[in-house]
């Protein structure tokens, strides 16, 4: 290892020790060491700390504990003429920086001071990454959609140069994590002078403008291993392996380096994250540290994307269609705002709907875009609002009516997915913008189809052969269609609404997760769908039907061993073999007895509360207290991990109003406290499904944070409103 790194790391090391000591004096002396503090929306303390050393960091006093972990791992700086550089002494400065960089920043939210707003453009950076984001982006962590994440830090020799390379990382779709300055500028502040939008929703997320704050990066990294992996904490070894096998990032580094910044890397080069820079640095190789061991010379900026992604052996899998805009995920959260805004469609503005139409093969012509239309080419030039008809019509060998839905819902994705191109809403509530920019760029009413038809293929090639749109633009052409839609939208609800677990003979699994929680597996029926909400029955099947050996498996149900609880022969026999006996048994309708397993990536947790003989329902996001006397964060750690947890339980949002919902339990009426946001979204068919259970007007007997968060107060309003949870078989 090249002694000027190891040097350089071990020195900076110190001075962040130091600033930590001197920093943490000066709080307990103004606070007390019985100070309480929490990073905001996280139940893992300081998460860096907690996951290494198993040390619960929960007031000042704990900061001082922790600054001996610190001290341990530092050894003394070196003497430039005696000493000899060695790996092992700069890869624990690396751990004691980060330590002392999570005890800084603890100190500068006690302070006010985090998360910060730049002086100079007005930014307000993001801090500290709350669980709840870890856990939003969860899905796309884990069935690839997001590859991994990149940490730039620096900034780029100009403007232009940043652009191209936070754009490279969008377009392959890698979360991006900005920090640091290089000569007194940041990538984030070029990125703002070109006005790019900066934000979860675009995946380009400016943490702030010091190098240490790359430390929140890190932090956001570690959590994988304790949400998802069910790591425990203080098993280093587990933690620091399982960054390097499933945690794919990487940094690039711009601009001259410094011991604060050799000091972080030497941190990230612990958990296997490799980096590139653009400066003329010796190439160092931790064998055995890092699968990919590299920082190196890299001066040509159009290649430094390329580069990194190789070196950390990330498999990039873009599907581009022939549009003149960029492409892919990173610009579906993008917003078009009014004024930026060439012309809308639908929204309740203009007739629109879209349509996904099972047909024959020799009905359609493939890769065939048909605009219906008198004059539409000079409406949509003079751009303002147009009605306008998404009709997609697909055929195929493998093709199933079933499927229409499945593909329908991705037209959001299909469509919001181009650089400039906004959608929302589905069937007859969509709505669709084309910025100036794009139509600058020469997008046209065409690319709508051309883009439909190109992803409708690349996502569902095994069962779509032959794909044709066609686009509606005069009003009474549109309002027609709509008839013709809305009568093919009732008949597919009634159809899918009478899917019944009873009535199929197979199931689905969905392993996605598993590469982040190897012992989890959802099993998805028609009435349960996955606890991430993203995949239901119907997709489960489409899915194996386009990769047979993917993620989504058939599982034969066998015989119904019990079927008030829902146990199912087949279930438990794929379930053993698909967790290496892990989980042997799973009841589907209930919480008490072998409940499913979670990997961390739920929409709501569902908890009993034995004083009022029944359960909570607490979404993510929700960010108060609960009766349980636990947050939405801290509960999530007990739940995540692929553990069964009797009396916890992660679900998706929608099998709250499924029949099966703790069927075994008593369904609907153990329900005892919900967010008072959560009421309102499944209140109409929440309703419609405890009038049929005999239980009419039960939503209003359930308690909300606005009611009561403690359980004593949540009883005595139970009792008053007469809930039938308190009459009903005791739960324990």
């Amino acid at each position: 290892m090249s002694k000027l790194i190891a040097s350089a790391a071990i020195r900076g090391a110190h001075v962040l020790a130091k600033q930590a000591e001197e920093m943490l004096e000066k709080a307990i002396a103004e606070k007390g060491r019985d100070y309480a503090f929490e990073f905001p929306d996280t139940a893992y303390y300081l998460p860096m700390i907690y996951a290494m050393t198993g040390f619960a960091v929960k007031t000042v006093g704990d900061m001082k504990a922790a600054l001996g972990f610190v001290k341990e791992l530092l050894h003394p700086e070196p003497d430039e003429k005696l000493w000899k550089p060695y790996l092992g002494e700069a890869l624990d400065s690396g751990m004691a920086t980060l330590f002392a960089e999570e005890i800084i920043f603890a100190l500068k939210y006690i302070n006010g001071l985090e998360p910060c707003t730049d002086p100079e453009t007005g930014y307000v950076y993001n801090g500290f990454i709350s669980d709840t984001i870890q856990r939003n982006l969860g899905v796309q962590l884990v069935d690839g959609t997001m590859p991994g994440f990149a940490a730039i830090i620096g900034a780029a020799p100009d403007d232009e140069t940043a652009v191209k390379i936070v754009r490279g990382l969008q377009e392959k779709n890698i979360l991006t994590f900005l920090s640091g300055q290089s000569n007194g500028d940041s990538v984030t502040k070029q990125l703002l002078r070109q006005k790019v939008e900066l934000g979860w929703d675009t995946r380009i997320v400016p943490l702030g403008p010091d190098t240490e704050h790359t430390l929140y990066a890190l932090d956001w990294a570690i959590r994988a291993s304790l949400i998802f992996g069910g790591k425990k904490a203080g098993d280093f070894k587990e933690h620091l392996k399982y960054q390097k096998d499933r945690v794919f990032a990487f940094a690039i580094a711009l601009g001259p380096m410094d011991d604060i910044k050799w000091a972080t890397g030497a941190g990230a080069i612990n958990m296997g994250f490799p980096a590139v820079c653009d400066t003329d640095v010796p190439v160092i190789h931790p064998t055995g540290v890092c699968t990919y061991e590299e920082v190196e010379k890299e001066l040509d900026h159009s290649k430094i994307v390329q580069r990194a992604i190789e070196i950390r052996g990330l498999k990039i899998t873009v599907e581009k269609p022939p549009i003149p805009v960029a492409y892919g995920p990173a610009f579906e959260g993008e917003r078009i705002r009014k004024e930026d805004t060439f012309i809308e469609f639908g929204g309740q503005r203009t007739p629109c709907f879209e349509w996904v139409r099972m047909t024959e093969m020799d009905a359609i012509e493939d890769g065939k875009v048909i605009i219906k239309g008198d004059r539409w080419q000079e409406r949509y030039e003079a751009g303002g609002q147009m009605p306008l008809g998404i009709l997609i019509e697909v055929a195929g060998r493998k093709m199933q009516k079933d499927f229409e839905s499945v593909i329908e819902r991705k037209i959001h994705s299909n469509i919001n997915e181009a650089q400039g191109i906004w959608h929302m809403g589905q069937r007859d509530i969509n709505w669709v913008r084309i910025s100036n920019n794009a139509k600058k760029d020469g997008f046209t009413l065409e690319h709508l189809g051309i883009v439909n038809i190109a992803m409708t293929h690349n996502r569902f090639r095994s069962i779509v052969d032959k794909v044709q749109v066609t686009l509606f633009t005069d009003e009474q052409d549109v309002k027609k269609m709509l008839e013709e839609a809305r009568a093919a939208y009732k008949e597919r609800d009634s159809r899918l609404g009478s899917l019944t677990d009873e009535a199929v003979d197979l199931f689905y699994s969905c392993l996605l997760c598993q590469s982040f929680a190897p012992s989890h597996v959802c099993v998805i029926t028609p009435e349960r769908l996955g606890l991430c909400g993203a995949y239901n029955w119907l997709d489960g099947k489409a899915a194996y039907e386009i990769d047979p050996t993917g993620g989504n498996q058939p599982i034969q149900k066998g015989v119904c061993l019990d079927p008030k609880l829902g146990r199912y022969s087949g279930a438990d026999e794929y379930l053993k073999n698909a967790t290496g006996g892990a989980v042997e048994t799973l009841n589907l309708y209930t919480i008490m007895d072998n409940p499913m397993t979670s990997c961390g990536c739920f929409e709501c947790i569902v908890a009993i509360i034995p004083e009022a003989n029944g359960v909570m329902i607490v979404n993510r996001g929700f960010p108060g207290m609960t009766p349980s006397g636990m947050k939405f964060s801290t509960l999530a750690g007990s739940v995540g991990g692929g553990a069964q947890t009797p009396g916890f339980m992660g679900i998706g949002v929608n099998f709250i109003t499924s029949r099966k919902f703790l069927f075994g339990d008593g369904g609907l009426s153990r329900i005892v406290w919900m967010p008072k946001a959560l009421k309102e979204r499944v209140k109409e068919a929440f309703d419609k499904l405890a009038e049929e259970q005999g239980v009419p007007g039960l939503l209003d007997k359930i308690g909300d944070e606005t009611i009561c968060e403690e359980p004593d107060k949540l009883v005595e309003f139970l009792t008053q409103v007469e809930h039938p949870a308190l009459s009903m078989d005791p739960m324990l």
